[in-house]
């Protein structure tokens, strides 16, 4: 995470970023979107803490946000984390997986020099945080410092993970309650299409998500950060900075006196309202093989979240809703599982305009994205989406691909070819690797 991922605006690069004032847009008028990727060794694949020397090489001077056209590179909390991400809001989600993978093209040169690679996924499957972190000593570092003495962030709930964050604008109030209460249904069913992160610590974990498995217990030192990660019901400003922010704030003061998190991107909830720029931050999509996958995720996740903020999926009474703590519970079933765990919240599946007592995520997100089919006008991305439908999630390929009971040979197997995808914007396939 960084302590900002506001969106700097320029048009050519590289050169250091500049943030401009940023214009207000209504719903799904823009879309910013952030991808994390890991830096690592070109020969072992370990992870490789040379964020800064990254961006200084491809800047020519000490950076933290280096733009390059269309997208932006930062620095995160880690030195061995790399953040992509549009430079202005776009106005579609088309050709943004081209620009984010012709960005990848600027880092080859500093890369090679650095004896480095960029690897794709959730989490390093054998990174060992307590080891190998090393934090982002340069910029905002106080911020990252604080998060370290109060959380420890040598662990794989703050170290080892990486994600794809979705900006989606608000105008004023009713629309953010619209959005709001629509990403809340959504956000539950996320790991069916996204789970990336199988293995931890050298070795397949008990979950397909198992970022998401750390994420939601690394500030367990202050509950109020992250709650339940579905967020709680509140749809206007006043009640979300009363009943969400105003806890945390008085939750994290004894610990931060000096109020260096006292800010909207301390919250750690699996959404969040970021009402100083005017979006509603999604934070639980699995960082995928390649920018591709990454744009598949988002585009199913925009289109289910715009057929309910629209109402055009079913009619519905938002205080009939299922609540925050029903709603965590399909998240944690998904988080396990994946497209193969199964609801049979009646709330949740009558909001979602669907009529069985039960279903299977994966056949839910099938059906509901048959429905309203994602915006992909120049089919940059429906092919892997329809991969993800028909074989999975990436988490359950690299499982097929590393086999029963994988060993550090076939996790490295696994590494390789992720680091292959990213280059090549191709999908992972367990027959290849």
């Amino acid at each position: 995470m960084s302590a900002d991922t506001a969106g700097p605006g320029a048009l050519d690069g590289p050169r250091v970023a500049r943030a401009p004032a940023r214009p207000r847009f209504g719903l799904f008028e823009a879309y910013g979107v952030e991808i994390e990727l890991m830096i690592v060794d070109a020969a072992t694949l370990d992870v490789k803490a040379a964020c800064d020397a990254l961006l200084e090489g491809v800047a020519g001077e000490p950076a933290s946000d280096v733009e390059l056209g269309d997208v932006t590179w930062s620095n995160e909390l880690t030195l061995h984390v790399l953040e992509l991400k549009t430079t202005r809001p776009a106005p579609s989600l088309a050709g943004l997986a081209r620009s984010f993978h012709a960005s990848l093209t600027h880092a080859e040169p500093t890369l090679s020099r650095l004896g480095a690679r960029l690897m794709p996924g959730a989490m390093h499957p054998w990174m060992d945080p307590h080891a190998e972190t090393r934090l982002w000593p340069h910029e905002n570092n106080e911020v990252y410092r604080t998060f370290d003495r109060i959380f420890g962030c040598a662990g794989h709930g703050w170290a080892n993970l990486q994600s794809t964050h979705l900006n989606l604008p608000f105008a004023d109030d009713e629309e953010f309650g619209r959005l709001h209460a629509a990403i809340r249904l959504v956000l539950p069913l996320i790991p069916a299409l996204a789970a990336s992160s199988p293995f931890q610590d050298g070795a397949a974990g008990p979950a397909l998500d198992g970022r998401l498995l750390a994420y939601r217990e690394n500030s367990v030192r202050v509950p109020s950060m992250s709650g339940l990660v579905v967020p709680e019901p509140a749809f206007t400003r006043a009640q979300y900075e009363r009943e969400i922010l105003g806890r945390l704030y008085a939750d994290l003061a004894p610990l931060d006196p000096e109020g260096v998190l006292r800010d909207e991107w301390a919250n750690a909830r699996g959404a969040i309202a970021r009402f100083g720029r005017g979006t509603i931050e999604v934070r639980v999509i699995d960082a995928q093989e390649c920018p591709t996958a990454d744009l598949a995720v988002v585009g199913a996740v925009v289109s289910l979240v715009r057929a309910l903020t629209e109402g055009r999926l079913a009619q519905r009474d938002v205080a009939a809703d299922p609540s925050t703590e029903a709603l965590a519970r399909v998240l944690d079933r998904a988080i396990y599982h994946g497209e193969r765990a199964v609801t049979d919240d009646r709330s949740l599946l009558t909001a979602l305009g669907v009529r069985k007592e039960a279903v299977a995520l994966g056949e839910l997100w099938a059906r509901l994205l048959d429905a309203f089919p994602p915006d992909d006008p120049d089919r940059e991305w429906t092919a892997h989406l329809q991969t993800i439908l028909d074989r999975g999630p990436l988490a359950r390929r690299m499982l097929a691909a590393a086999g029963a009971d994988p060993g550090r040979p076939d996790l490295r197997r696994v590494a390789d070819g992720l680091c292959r995808c990213v280059v090549e914007n191709a999908s992972f396939s367990s027959a290849g690797v």
